[in-house]
């Protein structure tokens, strides 16, 4: 095959791969991304999207199912088809999909289909798609450019991450699964062993919960949510354990042992106490790595951060014409960052004026049920940092949209620098406040102040309210508790 060359060539189609060719299209390169799986990378396919197609399916039931609450009589008993739950989570995932197509051929970008390798700065070799281990695979879509070689100034790795296997507890596909597995049930097993309890743990642990599974979620950390405010995963805890999900923190498993009906869990639970969990199943969900292998960057000195790679911030690695984004760049390992990421690297190759990301303003969300979101330094972080705060509070049964929801369980939480009133971190648990949660984000890119959020006019009857509510209460003038 003739040689081609590009100005940009992005490997990896995901959230932040694709969305950088098409900022790069949209500033006048000529872009190729290379992509070995599916457009739209996990995110779209087997994570972020997927998970909130069922999530929703939960949430409907879990309605259904409570509509006495609400003066709802529903004839007959509620049920669920956990095959059509699939189906329309898959349906979900194949309309985006074909939606990821569409704009890059919108945007002129050529799809080259293969497994890519960086021989030097500038030359990207592509070759015949190599199965990995746990991944689905399928064929390449049409109108795609093929294996050879390829030329540009300037590569953006852009190659997401996959679950990380422990030793000894390596997923089947049958009895142990990664995500991949958790998302396509064949049907709903009676009893589920979560291990780990970050996002991705704890959304499948309340998916499966509202199913009626009997779940069991093991943290190694003393804190389930490890990354979330000590207060708000407490409440979560409660919460979750009140939906009757079995919690054990300060717990490892040590081993895991294939029976004829599922799996054995051992778990040393430190101080020289172990237990012995059954289960039909186990999700391993401790964490992701990044897919650096097979690409050459090894050969070409590209410097590593633990099993990630080294950037500058602003997508640029050690060696010129070579960048990496998203995932694969490190922690936090979110769409939304791999996002941003791309549109960074991309204008600061086209030479315009940007400022690298702050990872501090970046937010998180859990679907699980109830809801949990945040962005910034937690009350804790903010001290160790050697911050004087001021800290507000202000719980869901005390806003009239929250009752009138019948989802009057939760809390807004903000910590602001007592010195200066910035606001430096909120953390939510409650219904939508994945949704609210961006409100914050903004006052914090804007530099918002406490006296600019007190004198902000909050819409009446809504759950933003207590937003407004919490700031308030931070600085002794709540209104409403």
């Amino acid at each position: 095959m003739a040689q081609q060359s590009f100005d940009i060539i992005v490997i990896g189609a995901g959230p932040g791969g694709y969305v950088a060719a098409i900022r790069a299209a949209q500033l006048g390169f000529k872009t190729a991304i290379v992509e070995r799986e599916h457009l739209g990378g996990i995110c779209l396919n087997w994570g972020c999207i997927p998970t909130k197609a069922l999530l929703r399916s939960a949430e409907i039931y879990r309605y259904a199912t409570h509509g006495k609450a609400y003066g709802v009589t529903i004839e007959g008993k509620v049920g669920f088809d956990a095959a059509a739950i699939v189906e329309r989570s898959r349906g979900v995932s194949g309309q985006l999909n074909g939606g990821i197509g569409f704009l890059l051929k919108k945007n002129k970008v050529d799809v080259i289909w293969g497994e890519a390798q960086i021989t030097r700065p500038g030359e990207v070799l592509v070759g015949q798609i190599r199965k990995r281990p746990m991944e689905p695979q399928h064929p390449a879509p049409k109108g795609t450019l093929g294996a050879g070689t390829y030329t540009a100034k300037h590569i953006i790795v852009a190659t997401g991450a996959r679950p990380r296997v422990l030793p000894g507890i390596e997923p089947d596909g049958e009895r142990i699964w990664t995500y991949f597995e958790a998302m396509v049930p064949k049907a709903m097993p009676k009893s589920l062993i979560v291990m780990g309890s970050g996002a991705i743990g704890i959304e499948f642990a309340s998916f499966y919960r509202t199913f009626g599974v009997d779940v069991t979620v093991i943290e190694v950390l003393p804190q389930i949510l490890p990354v979330e405010d000590a207060e708000i995963a407490a409440l979560a805890r409660k919460a979750f354990e009140k939906e009757g999900i079995k919690i054990h923190t300060g717990a490892k498993v040590t081993s895991v042992e294939k029976t004829t009906s599922g799996i054995t869990a051992h778990l040393d639970l430190g101080g020289g106490k172990s237990e012995r969990i059954s289960a039909e199943r186990l999700i391993s969900a401790v964490g992701v790595v990044g897919n650096v292998e097979g690409l050459g960057l090894d050969k070409l000195g590209v410097r590593m951060d633990r099993g990630t790679i080294g950037t500058d911030g602003l997508g640029r690695t050690n060696v010129p014409g070579i960048y990496a984004i998203g995932d694969v760049a490190g922690p936090p390992m979110l769409a939304h960052k791999a996002e941003h990421e791309g549109v960074l690297c991309v204008e600061a190759i086209k030479g315009l004026h940007v400022h690298a990301m702050d990872k501090a303003k970046i937010p998180g969300c859990t679907y699980c049920h109830p809801q949990i979101a945040s962005v910034g330094l937690t009350e804790a972080r903010a001290k160790e940092g050697g911050r004087e705060v001021k800290v507000g509070r202000f719980p869901f049964r005390g806003n009239g949209k929250a009752i009138a929801l019948g989802e009057a369980e939760g809390l807004v939480k903000t910590v602001f620098d007592a010195k200066t009133g910035q606001l430096l971190g909120a953390h939510m648990i409650g219904a939508e406040v994945t949704e609210l949660i961006q409100g914050y984000v903004v006052a914090m890119q804007l530099e918002t102040t406490e006296e600019d959020l007190i004198h902000t006019v909050f819409p009446h009857p809504t759950l933003s309210e207590m937003m407004h509510e919490s700031v308030l209460d931070a600085y002794g003038r709540v209104i409403h508790m």
